[in-house]
């Protein structure tokens, strides 16, 4: 009996001992909020940005102390900075007192990324134009001149213009104004001193939601639109997909195009076509959606593709290929003040005039300079490309057939064909034609012949625009050349010759580069560093990239490329209190891009709310593409050097 009392008291002991030793993965300890917050940034956050990152000198040790006397040592960047996160979301629920999990503070890096992506992120970026939703939107000093803040509502569409006059008096300083029912250049030229946000759908009173790409851009982008939509997808979130595909279509309707945004200064300019995309693979993906949503994004769709696109002269030309044409009149608003001095002050010298004066000149049009109208038309359509700024695209990109506008419009030829086979029994009335898949799949069989007579180069293995003035192309290896992997559209000899090109001259420590090195030293005509050329990369082109690669059966590599993409993400995200960028520098690994615009997405205090729209989208498309060992391997963030 003895022996037992004995036996019964050692195994007290050992599961108090257990217990004390699990404490830290099993216990929460309850703390005062805003007592342990001072405390771990007095100790921690050594160079007071309200954030705890490998920049902070500190010896990255913190004593967590409970209410109840218990103690523990949180260690590590990841760890520290996890727990400001935590400590500073309940102080935004105005909390005084909160417990905190060691699970929270020591999960995984990529299944916290995800997690938050999934059930945050994705949340914290939708906006509506709505009463509910424009306060947030007009805080915005895009949407104002300084005085008011205004909204610009299609005169063709009654229900918004009925709706948003109706709550015209609910918000300060704000204006409704009824756009013509013809926009012209010149109109918007008009208004580019009084800038607004441009409405979108309203359906029985609500707006129709949208994502946002994050920090600065609080409007509806273009093609940042599909690649969120790519993320959202793969989160389960088709509602803000399909919403999103919703106001496209309402754009083409009342806008005449997708716009680049939804803001005044935009409505001279389109954005890459990847409406059919984003149509098929959220259709595809979403049981709850039927034919006939589905017939009218498609005549969305048809429409945009007929009456944008393939308009002769403008982004159709003599060649039979396609190219940017933004048009506008006069120096493109958006940019920064003092954007376009070194080029116009080249100009100004050339009349013998004061910057200012040849400006105000200009603007009013005073002066007539065919060489400048030139330069903007470039500029402008540059930026309708989505890649601004790049020199690949500096003064040429509306004289060139590029890769990626005809890879991407060759995408919607074939979509267009699957979409009218599977779903419309091979027939689709649109505008008095019927269109069936013969009828797509020989406009698309017309345009793989005429990208691969022009933009196709054998010795080099790779896709180059072309320009169509100077008839030859241009030698420029940048990411965007290899968007026919995606659309399918190379020959699978094409595809293996690519593919060796691809690794050989953008294949990077931290995934494929925006443009080489080589390229940029050839062509850049000054020391600026563009933010859509080397050394950084994008979360759209490693989305391309590898799903062009799969679609080749280059499975090996778009795994690893992906793995390289993702590991950098996380290893900022740990290093630097879950930051998730714009872009990055993937030479270096590193978020500290400063080329041109800075990196949007690094500025904030204590906890990221949003991270990046297509960054996130990135993120957890990238997850699906990785096997369950490397999902591991990236978790304990294995150096991708170390494993291919």
């Amino acid at each position: 009996m003895k022996n037992n009392h004995i036996i019964y008291l050692v195994l007290i002991v050992v599961f108090a001992i257990g217990c004390q030793n699990n404490k830290e993965t099993a216990d929460f300890y309850a703390v005062d909020v805003n007592q342990t917050l001072q405390r771990l940034e007095a100790e921690q956050d050594t160079d007071k940005d309200k954030k705890i990152t490998e920049d902070d000198t500190a010896q990255k040790s913190f004593v967590l102390k409970a209410k109840d006397g218990s103690e523990v040592t949180i260690e590590g960047t990841y760890h520290l900075s996890n727990l400001l996160q935590e400590l500073a979301a309940a102080k935004n629920e105005g909390k005084t007192d909160v417990e905190i999990s060691l699970k929270s503070i020591k999960e995984q890096p990529a299944d916290r990324i995800s997690r938050l992506i999934k059930t945050k992120y994705w949340d914290n970026l939708t906006r509506r134009v709505d009463q509910s939703g424009l306060e947030t939107i007009l805080t915005d000093t895009k949407a104002s001149d300084g005085l008011i803040r205004r909204l610009y509502v299609p005169s063709t569409d009654s229900v918004g213009v009925s709706y948003f006059k109706s709550i015209e008096s609910d918000f300060k300083n704000f204006e409704v104004v009824v756009l013509p029912e013809n926009i012209s250049p010149e109109y918007v030229k008009s208004i580019n001193d009084k800038p607004g946000i441009l409405s979108l759908q309203i359906t029985n009173g609500e707006g129709t939601p949208f994502v946002v790409p994050g920090g600065r851009f609080n409007e509806m982008y273009g093609w940042d639109s599909y690649f969120e939509g790519v993320g959202l997808n793969v989160d389960g979130r088709q509602d803000l997909s399909i919403a999103m595909i919703e106001n496209f279509a309402y754009q083409i309707q009342h806008y005449g195009k997708i716009l680049n945004a939804n803001r005044s200064y935009y409505l001279t300019r389109s954005q890459p076509p990847f409406m059919t995309s984003f149509i098929r693979e959220t259709f595809e993906s979403e049981e709850g959606l039927n034919e006939e949503w589905l017939t009218q994004m498609l005549n969305a769709a048809l429409d945009e593709y007929f009456n944008v696109w393939m308009k002769q002269e403008k982004k159709l030309t003599a060649t039979g290929l396609n190219r940017y044409f933004a048009e506008g009149i006069g120096i493109p608003p958006e940019t920064e003040e003092g954007h376009f001095d070194t080029y116009l002050e080249t100009v100004a010298s050339q009349y013998q005039m004061p910057l200012d004066e040849f400006i105000e000149g200009y603007q009013t049009g005073a002066i007539e300079d065919e060489a400048v109208d030139e330069y903007f038309l470039h500029d402008r359509s540059l930026r309708e490309s989505g890649h601004d700024t790049t020199w690949r695209l500096d003064g040429r990109c509306a004289d060139l057939n590029s890769v990626a506008l005809n890879a991407l419009l060759y995408k919607y030829e074939t979509d267009f064909a699957y979409l009218i086979k599977t779903y419309f029994d091979d027939s689709f009335l649109f505008e008095d034609q019927n269109l069936d898949e013969n009828y797509w799949m020989q406009i698309a069989d017309e345009r793989k012949l005429l990208v691969n007579q022009f933009l196709w180069n054998e010795e080099e293995g790779s896709y180059y625009d072309y320009n169509f003035k100077t008839q030859k192309p241009l030698i420029y290896d940048s990411a965007t050349n290899f968007y026919p992997l995606w659309s399918n559209l190379a020959s699978p000899e094409q595809a293996d010759k690519m593919k060796d090109k691809l690794l050989q001259s953008l294949k990077a420590e931290g995934g494929i580069l925006s443009s080489s090195k080589a390229s940029v030293e050839q062509f850049a005509s000054s020391e600026v560093s563009r933010q859509w050329d080397y050394p950084n990369g994008w979360a759209p082109h490693q989305m391309l990239i590898w799903k062009g690669l799969l679609n080749y059966g280059y499975n090996t590599e778009a795994e690893e490329l992906a793995y390289r993409w993702m590991w950098m993400i996380t290893k900022n995200a740990v290093d630097y209190n879950g930051t998730i960028p714009e872009k990055y520098d993937v030479v270096n690994r590193t978020h500290k891009v400063y080329a041109e615009y800075g990196n949007v997405g690094t500025e904030f205090d204590y906890i990221t709310p949003e991270g990046f729209g297509w960054m996130n989208a990135s993120y957890q498309y990238g997850l699906t593409l990785l096997s369950d060992e490397l999902r591991e391997n990236l978790n304990a963030l294995v150096d991708p050097d170390k494993l291919f």
